[in-house]
């Protein structure tokens, strides 16, 4: 049994990545991104690609590519990718497994939910419809760290939500899937649930003081449930 989160104050939000943790998008995002190297002359397979850029923002991914390949690239080529990733997501795009129960527990437990991510709003807004989550994120409670000019690990986005939602940093726990991720919340003080396979290494920085790791979303609400009934007064 994975054991109780220990955040540094009393547990009052959870902040959700969104890509690998509540909607299955790196995958296809991380082939489009290969396909795209392959086109302009690298050798780079699907497994490279989610390896590398898995949680990274579009603007740092191009500029992998560039100097991998040695010279720029179009002005337009984050756009262009982009858009191509959102009309894929209104396709494609699907929830991880087990997260619209998960959600739905999340929101019995009473606690408040946003998400910050590398993705634009645009690009979540087509996977959240895609995949029946807008009811448990309205517009006001999804922030994007690509459309804040702060990408992660940078870690702004989940500082912004803390401060949208009225609580300090220490009152938080993010939900992460990346080592982009995972550090980004370590770097803005937050309690973090790490979800990766057991099969799967963990970040150069890990373990975190007061976070955790999980290997599937079903583990997430009794973790939370604990978390809260240790915080409640003897």
């Amino acid at each position: 049994m994975t054991k109780a989160l220990d955040p540094a104050g009393q547990l009052k939000l959870v902040i959700f990545d969104c890509d690998g943790v509540l909607v299955d998008s790196e995958g296809p995002s991380c082939r489009a991104t290969a396909e795209f190297a392959r086109s302009k002359g690298l050798s780079m397979t699907d497994e490279e690609a989610h390896r590398r850029f898995a949680g990274m923002a579009l603007p740092q991914v191009v500029s992998e590519l560039e100097a991998e390949l040695g010279h720029s690239l179009p002005d337009e080529t984050a756009f262009i990718l982009r858009e191509n990733l959102v009309q894929m997501m209104k396709k494609s795009a699907e929830p991880v497994s087990g997260a619209p129960e998960m959600l739905s527990g999340i929101r019995s437990l009473g606690l408040p939910v946003r998400v910050g991510s590398n993705s634009s709003l645009r690009e979540m807004d087509a996977k959240f419809e895609r995949t029946g989550m807008t009811q448990f994120f309205p517009e006001n409670r999804i922030h994007s760290a690509n459309d804040m000019g702060c990408p992660k690990p940078a870690p702004d986005v989940y500082l912004y939500a803390a401060k949208a939602e009225g609580v300090l940093p220490e009152n938080c726990v993010v939900i992460e899937d990346s080592d982009t991720g995972a550090e980004a919340a370590w770097k803005a003080g937050m309690a973090c649930v790490l979800l990766r396979s057991e099969d799967m290494p963990a970040p150069p920085f890990w373990p975190v003081e007061g976070s955790v790791r999980i290997a599937h979303l079903d583990e997430l609400v009794p973790l939370l449930r604990r978390t809260l009934e240790s915080q409640k007064p003897a």
